[in-house]
């Protein structure tokens, strides 16, 4: 029986417990110092205070310090940490990467080192490791529309695990299916990585226009689908030009996560108080004070400034991205300029194509009235002598 260290006492670490248990995994937990609370309430019986599920009862459960004793004996690390502390959680895993055949990632973010470069987990990962001493093992990337909850209560669940290693995704993908629980796997690392970020991005979005709705009384279905449409675009186009695949952006990881997440998600909800009028820092402060955190708050600036660092030339091509950007710094109300950001628009491509089309824009009406009618019978008999 192959043992799992999650690293993370978060929720999607919880979910992720479910289908690990059943497919016969000894299963590890280990908390960070901000994971006490999660572990007081496991200890004492009760379900994680946030999607308010039971761990699974096989679960071992380790506080910070007992990191030693939860990772021995490990085959995976599986970290469930936010996007903030990965640097940390790496440098202090960094120790046994030598021990474990893999990593899996369930993060979703970026990270900005003090120079104020802007990496991929993956890139920024390997290089904490080698500043410490150590090479990252194979890594998953773990992505895909997951609803904490829902997985813990094994409910139908598709996700997607990433590797460079094909192999390796194949092997693992099917080492945690279950009836409920399936895993697609793929080479595709980079693409599940840009992907699982940015449709935080666009949940903001989509969430705004369910704020509209809700302040105006006036049904915003079209600009919804618009928004939606749009942003599937956007993420196509950073997906590729950061070396993502397409398919990558129109299925699971990309399509599949921003349908979930702008239904239900936490970046959905805050998108629907910047949608009624809120401004952003308030409506952060009061989603921070329930326990939830936005990661699009976070992701959409490194997002930005990660584009400008590698495929400047895209940005023009990403209104929607911007309009959030902005939006989140608190520059502009995205009420006024989502419709212009979601809309289409006619790029200078598109109409210089439309200069080299033999389709001829001018166009001069033929009188549909007593005179075509006149000038008909005129040539019907023109016709009638020529051939007599």
């Amino acid at each position: 029986m192959p043992k799992i260290c999650v690293i993370g006492a978060s929720a999607m670490g919880t979910a992720l417990c479910r289908p690990l248990v059943d497919t016969g995994w000894d299963v590890a937990m280990w908390g960070t110092e901000y994971d006490d609370a999660v572990l007081d309430a496991y200890a004492l019986g009760q379900t994680h205070p946030a999607i308010h599920v039971p761990l699974a009862p096989q679960v071992k459960t380790y506080r910070a310090k007992h990191l030693d004793a939860a990772v021995k004996s490990a085959e995976v690390l599986a970290i469930c940490v936010a996007a903030v502390g990965l640097p940390d959680i790496t440098r202090r895993l960094a120790l046994y990467f030598s021990r474990v055949r893999a990593v899996w990632v369930l993060t979703k973010g970026f990270i900005k080192d003090e120079a104020g470069e802007v990496y991929l987990l993956a890139e920024a990962m390997a290089k904490i490791a080698a500043e410490n001493g150590a090479e990252l093992p194979t890594l998953v990337s773990i992505g895909g529309p997951v609803i904490a909850r829902q997985c813990a209560l094994s409910e139908p669940t598709a996700t997607v695990y990433a590797c460079q290693e094909l192999g390796a995704a194949v092997h693992y993908a099917r080492a945690v299916r279950t009836d409920y629980y399936r895993a697609f796997p793929t080479e595709d690392t980079t693409g599940v990585e840009v992907l699982a970020p940015l449709k935080n991005s666009y949940a903001i979005a989509l969430g705004v226009t369910e704020g509209i709705q809700e302040s105006t009384g006036s049904p915003q279905s079209n600009l919804r689908a618009a928004v939606f449409a749009q942003a599937i675009r956007e993420m196509s186009l950073v997906c590729e030009a950061l070396g993502g695949r397409q398919e990558s952006a129109i299925g699971l990881a990309g399509v599949g996560d921003l349908e979930v997440t702008g239904i239900s998600g936490r970046n959905k909800f805050f998108g629907m108080r910047l949608g009624r009028g809120e401004h952003p820092a308030e409506a952060e402060a009061q989603m921070k004070a329930a326990g939830h955190t936005v990661e699009g708050v976070y992701s959409t600036p490194l997002a930005v400034k990660l584009i400008e660092q590698r495929c400047p030339q895209l940005l023009d091509e990403l209104p929607l991205l911007r309009a959030v950007d902005e939006a989140i710094s608190g520059e502009v109300d995205i009420r006024k300029i989502l419709v212009s950001a979601a809309l289409p628009a006619y790029p200078a491509d598109i109409f210089a194509a439309q200069q080299q089309s033999s389709w001829n824009s001018d166009w001069n009406p033929v009188d549909t009235g007593r005179s075509w009618g006149l000038a008909k019978l005129v040539n019907h008999f023109k016709n009638r002598l020529s051939q007599e």
